[in-house]
């Protein structure tokens, strides 16, 4: 079973991040740490967790979440009350992979991390990248080319994530995206009705043919 990606959410308000981190929580393939309210307590967490992820505030008792972001060499999203340009352009010249301006619906969030997840399996490993996949994994981290609907399932969309440019059995979709291969099935078959996979069929040494799934382009 394929590991959830871990996210570290970083907010003086533990309300606030609760908040978030039961939104991280309920979405399939990502699993938080235990939530900080400092820059020294997100980097001990930082250290000693080595997330995936950082969901940070901006402004913070000790600190500011920009520079944390820059320092840190982890990925991450800024979440901020914060709407002016100046910070705006400073969050992404730090290398804030994403940014959501407080308050936000949650499914800005939850599409947020869709995006992020399908991201991370096209640079996924150590292996090397066609500039192909280089420039749809930054169209799909920034909704562009491929936006991924709103009205779509989590689930679905995770099963898309799992997919990616791959040719994969539902087993192999549910392996990865840690769910149940009669789950991956379901959901990649009501894909494949909306034209949005398609089906093939690979015949083995049984002679029974292997549905075999990949996204359309």
């Amino acid at each position: 079973m394929t590991a959830p990606l871990r996210v570290l959410i970083l907010d003086d308000d533990f309300r606030v991040a609760q908040l978030h981190q039961g939104i991280v929580d309920d979405h399939p393939g990502f699993a938080t740490t235990e939530p900080v309210r400092s820059i020294a307590a997100a980097r001990d967490s930082i250290r000693l967790h080595r997330p995936d992820l950082l969901v940070a505030d901006v402004y913070l008792p000790d600190g500011d979440g920009i520079g944390l972001v820059r320092d840190a060499g982890v990925d991450a999203i800024l979440i901020s009350a914060a709407d002016d340009a100046p910070t705006v352009r400073r969050a992404l010249r730090s290398g804030a992979l994403g940014y959501l301006v407080k308050p936000f619906e949650r499914r800005a969030l939850t599409s947020l991390l869709d995006r992020y997840a399908r991201y991370r399996n096209l640079l996924s490993g150590d292996r090397p990248v066609r500039q192909e996949e280089v420039n749809r994994a930054l169209a799909i981290l920034h909704g562009a080319g491929e936006p991924v609907s709103l009205s779509r399932s989590a689930t679905e969309q995770l099963v898309l994530a799992a997919l990616g440019d791959d040719e994969a059995s539902a087993a192999e979709v549910g392996e990865r995206a840690g769910i149940s291969r009669a789950t991956a099935q379901r959901h990649l078959a009501a894909l494949a009705a909306r034209s949005i996979v398609e089906v093939r069929l690979r015949y083995g040494a049984t002679g029974r043919p292997e549905h075999r799934y990949a996204a359309r382009r």
